[in-house]
């Protein structure tokens, strides 16, 4: 099966379970392509692992040797570390804060060596059960996001009785571009990198996010922001998010990871994306330079394709899909119009793209539709 379709996972993960049927949840756990067997004894697993293997070869399943470990004591699945003491949170999700440098910009008091010790046993604390536990998937999770002017933080967590317990530690460098943008934009884009960051814990899940910036509650509702707020809000109509206003001051972790810059990291990894995975089903690639000589050899390449799905591009027919087609294949811009016009153009552009022999649009609902050139309406 080609990965990469939207119902591929869905489908593989129905053909594993149909297969394992009478295995799983006994002594077998299957995610996609995933699973793992397990027994109390070794003579209890190696019997379970023989059965599997059994199936395997009964149901023509290839295993790859190298993504292959048998009889571990622990291992990482999904993200957490399994062993005989049970399931505990993988050393990648709270390294942001294992890696915390005692702060060195205090004005009020000198920071010693007993404020760095209490310092590091607090780190201690925050990364190690009871304080970090795994998820628990009948419960909802809460973020805390926050940003400053050079970075954003967010922690995912449960609340258990009336204990947070933080799941996830995260904290990103704004880029160049980002660092410019409004106080509210840098809030909400700390609310989107979180969400992305999250994504596989809180799809299907109910959301808590805590902000101290309260604009952001109202922006979910408000129909005249600016066009990237409304981008970033759409995005978020996946999840089932609930805004909650709250003090800087109780908002601590959060805010600290905000005001993180780690400068050994290259700028290339420092990129917050601002678009979900599958955000566009479908893309097109410009032509390379050895593909085509001259304009005109591009512009007849691109009427040809429109021709044979019985398109005109006569501009009297249809203008908009012959200009929008040449834009994404070869990149001209239709010449009569003048510098703001050209500028309009390359924006609503980004919602097109080619497939040959049709023209598709992404619209405002996230929905992709064929564009239909006048003369078939």
């Amino acid at each position: 099966m080609p990965f990469g379709l939207c119902n591929a996972p869905t489908t593989f993960q129905r053909c594993m379970t149909t297969i394992f049927s009478y295995m799983n949840e006994d002594f077998l756990e299957i995610f996609m392509d995933d699973f793992s067997t397990f027994g109390d004894n070794f003579d209890s697993c190696l019997s379970n692992l023989e059965k599997v293997l059994t199936r395997c070869e009964e149901s023509n399943l290839v295993l790859n040797w190298e993504k292959c470990h048998f009889m571990v004591d622990e291992g990482i699945v999904l993200g957490h570390r399994i062993s005989s003491r049970g399931m505990e949170v993988d050393r990648a999700k709270i390294d942001v804060i294992s890696k915390l440098p005692p702060p060195t910009t205090g004005r009020k008091f000198e920071f010693d060596e007993a404020c760095t010790k209490a310092f590091e046993i607090l780190k201690d604390k925050l990364v190690t059960a009871p304080i970090v536990e795994p998820p628990d998937w009948t419960l909802s999770f809460e973020l805390m996001c926050d940003a400053s002017d050079y970075a954003v933080g967010a922690v995912l967590g449960q609340r258990k009785g009336k204990v947070f317990h933080p799941i996830y530690y995260a904290s990103k460098t704004l880029n160049d571009a980002q660092v410019n943008y409004t106080t509210t934009e840098k809030e909400l884009l700390a609310v989107i990198f979180a969400f992305d960051k999250f994504r596989s814990y809180l799809l299907g899940a109910k959301v808590t996010v805590y902000t101290d910036h309260s604009a952001i509650k109202y922006l979910l509702s408000k129909k005249d922001a600016k066009p990237r707020l409304i981008r970033w809000i759409l995005l978020l109509q996946e999840f089932d998010v609930e805004i909650i206003d709250r003090k800087g001051t109780e908002n601590q972790v959060a805010d600290h990871l905000s005001r993180l810059e780690n400068k050994e990291i290259t700028a290339t990894t420092l990129e917050i994306k601002e678009t979900f995975p599958d955000e566009q089903l479908l893309s097109a690639t410009s032509l390379s330079n050895n593909q085509t000589s001259t304009e005109d050899t591009v512009i007849a390449s691109i009427s040809e394709y429109i021709a044979s799905a019985g398109y005109s591009t006569e501009p009297a027919i249809a203008p908009w899909y012959a200009d929008y087609v040449n834009y994404i294949v070869s990149g001209i811009i239709p010449h009569q119009m003048n510098h703001q016009g050209k500028k309009r153009f390359k924006h609503n552009a980004k919602d097109y793209f080619w497939d040959k022999p049709y023209l598709f649009k992404q619209c405002a609902d996230q929905i992709i539709r064929r564009c239909i050139p006048e003369d078939e309406q």
